[in-house]
């Protein structure tokens, strides 16, 4: 009975073939995998989708009597050395109207860093009414040593929340922001391991 020999030649060719296979296959995946993200963050943007507010200049359908609530949150990942808040707890708005609101944060190293931040709405389901005209979120934001900097935003809630039965009894909204190391700077200040899941493919 014939054995098989890996170092046959025509093995080596026919093992050469299926590695080249299987690497060009996990490129692939990963080449996928980091552009499925931007792509996915699009779509949550346009849609609203997984508590992602729309980004957008639509303009407003008009002022409603009824107002909400907008709460705003901010995190910071740990392995990034800043004082990140909201400079006011939250606002009342009739729906419909422009609001703009700040957030500041502080670099608390002894060097630069760079920081990216991404944000979401709760509930969720509220997301695809909730849009942001203008925002700093997905840009990479630099603070030198000891520097504070606010971060300015504008956005409505359409008054259409109130119409829609699965989000009339909303009444209180929630913005949340959360600020991680950009790809670039983590892998410089050996945060990389620490920097958060979400920050090389979004600043890519």
């Amino acid at each position: 009975m014939a054995r098989f020999s890996p170092s046959h030649p025509h093995h080596r060719g026919r093992n050469g073939v299926v590695a080249g296979a299987l690497a060009a296959v996990v490129l692939g995946m990963v080449g996928m995998s980091f552009a499925a993200v931007p792509l996915y963050r699009l779509f949550c943007a346009a849609t609203g989708f997984g508590g992602t507010p729309k980004i957008g200049l639509a303009a407003s359908p008009g002022v409603s009597a009824r107002s909400v609530v907008v709460r705003f949150n901010a995190d910071t990942n740990p392995a990034l050395p800043w004082r990140f808040r909201p400079e006011q707890a939250e606002v009342r708005l009739p729906l419909g109207a422009e609001q703009v609101a700040f957030y500041a944060a502080r670099n608390l190293a002894a060097v630069p860093v760079t920081g990216v931040a991404t944000y979401n709405v709760t509930p969720e389901k509220a997301a695809r009414y909730f849009h942001k005209t203008a925002c700093f979120c997905f840009n990479e934001q630099v603070l030198a040593p000891g520097q504070d900097m606010q971060f300015p935003l504008s956005f409505w809630v359409d008054p259409a929340l109130a119409s829609d039965p699965s989000t009339a009894d909303v009444e209180t909204i929630t913005l949340s922001y959360t600020f991680f190391h950009s790809l670039d700077d983590a892998a410089r200040t050996g945060a990389l391991a620490n920097a958060g899941p979400h920050v090389g493919p979004l600043v890519r």
